[in-house]
């Protein structure tokens, strides 16, 4: 008789019967996985329910599974059930499919193209502002979502009805919003429950269908390419000369729709909550955007000059990363820190907690902009930094999420100081992205 060998795996916290462990619902998920990590090290397991669950904090690892193995592993089941949003969007889609896409999209976020749409970008910042009054009390992390969503909804449609873009907003708070993503992650089977909550979800899903066909449909008619996205990923082929399915791009609509706004509004409400908390930062910025702009609104040319506007964003997806884990299910055996992996185990990787790991990070919990200086930050593990993930499937818009994030912070920092409200708790939630659960609210001071 053959005996099955136990499979060896490494500690981890104790599991409660019949359960095991579900961090998510503790009441401080964040600090749940740091203590676990403090205790337990680089690799630890859990079981969570069925599910067989390693938790990797080191950036060897993070090489491993998204560089060096990543064909081993596939998007886990979280992010599998939200195609039902998403489609088979460059998020969700796997194998050849997502790699042909991959592909054909990529140019559309080359320098040449992107350059384009700062003027865009700065010139709709300036018009939200206008509604800004000085000593205003305002939620900056709501202004920044919509501020984002006109932006992208602008350079991927061409939309400038507000009726339109409004539908658009409406959809997207209702899938995403403040206690909502869990419900845009749900399994079949709870989707289609006869409640108010779900039947909202259910709605915009459809509503963001019926705009977006509606927009690939003119475009098609037309045949009007106005340089936005949506015109360049109509345009794209692959090198057999095939372009895209409406699906196709319906799908990759909704997903730039959905991240698109979502990490550059989350870099810059945490930026400015920061910058409000540290005057020697915010100092600093000021000297640099004095020094550079004099006051203009920045263009795409002066970025490169932008070196501690840079800084600040980069800093603050350090301590308030939007994606703050990445997580993988098992496709075939594979070693990870001399453990064997399985087929149906999955990976969790945390930027929140490897981005303030005192061994990569000196004075992890201090904002301090500075560290990305070249002479600080030479020696930092390739991996131990990764905002937008890492590896062939790291995030394609990186270099657009980062430009608009530098334009945005310098054009609202040169009109605006921000300063926090006492008494208004500020607490990240790790929800689908990393959102401020009671919001942002913060006192506005007209320079």
């Amino acid at each position: 008789m053959t005996v099955k060998s136990a499979t060896r795996r490494p500690p981890g916290p104790k599991p409660h019967f019949p359960i095991g462990n579900f961090p998510l619902a503790h009441a401080n998920p964040l600090a749940t996985f740091e203590q676990w990590t403090g205790e337990f090290g680089d690799i630890f397991y859990y079981r969570a329910g069925w599910l067989h669950v390693y938790f990797l904090n080191h950036p060897d690892f993070v090489e491993e599974v998204l560089v060096n193995q990543y064909q081993n592993f596939r998007k886990d089941r979280v992010v599998r059930n939200t195609r039902w949003i998403f489609g088979d969007g460059l998020l969700t889609n796997e194998g050849q499919p997502w790699l042909r896409q991959r592909r054909i999209i990529q140019p559309a976020f080359h320098r040449q193209h992107i350059s384009g749409y700062a003027n865009t970008m700065t010139s709709y910042t300036m018009e939200f502002m206008q509604a800004w009054k000085d000593g205003d009390t305002r939620d900056i992390h709501q202004d920044m979502m919509r501020l984002t969503l006109k932006v992208v909804a602008k350079l991927l449609f061409d939309l400038e009805v507000d009726a339109e873009s409004e539908k658009i907003a409406h959809s997207l708070n209702t899938l995403v919003g403040q206690g909502a993503g869990g419900r845009m992650i749900f399994p079949p089977f709870l989707r289609y429950l006869p409640v108010p909550a779900m039947k909202k979800v259910r709605q915009a899903a459809r509503q963001l269908d019926t705009i977006a066909y509606r927009m690939i449909r003119e475009r098609r008619a037309h045949g009007h390419m106005n340089g936005d996205l949506l015109s360049l990923l109509m345009q794209a082929r692959d090198e057999d000369g095939t372009g895209m399915t409406d699906k196709q791009l319906r799908d990759e609509a909704v997903t730039f729709l959905l991240a698109g706004h979502e990490t550059t509004a989350l870099s810059l409400s945490w930026a400015l909550y920061l910058l409000g908390l540290n005057a020697e930062a915010e100092k600093k910025l000021q000297e640099e955007l004095q020094q550079v702009l004099a006051g203009r609104t920045p263009e795409f040319t002066d970025i490169p000059r932008l070196i501690y506007t840079e800084r600040v964003i980069k800093e603050a997806m350090r301590l308030y990363p939007p994606g703050w884990a990445v997580a993988r299910t098992v496709l075939r055996n594979c070693e990870i820190g001399a453990y064997q992996l399985r087929p149906g185990d999955n990976v969790v990787i945390s930027q929140w907690c490897m981005h303030r790991d005192t061994r990569f990070f000196n004075d992890p919990l201090k904002f301090d902009p500075d560290r990305w200086s070249p002479e600080r930050s030479h020696s930092l593990p390739k991996y131990a930094y990764f905002p937008f993930g890492a590896g062939p499937r790291g995030c394609v818009g990186q270099s657009f999420a980062m430009m608009e994030a530098v334009l945005l912070l310098a054009t609202i920092a040169q009109q605006f100081r921000f300063s926090v409200v006492s008494g208004h708790p500020v607490v990240p939630m790790p929800s689908v992205t990393l959102r401020p659960k009671h919001g942002i609210r913060m006192a506005l001071h007209r320079r």
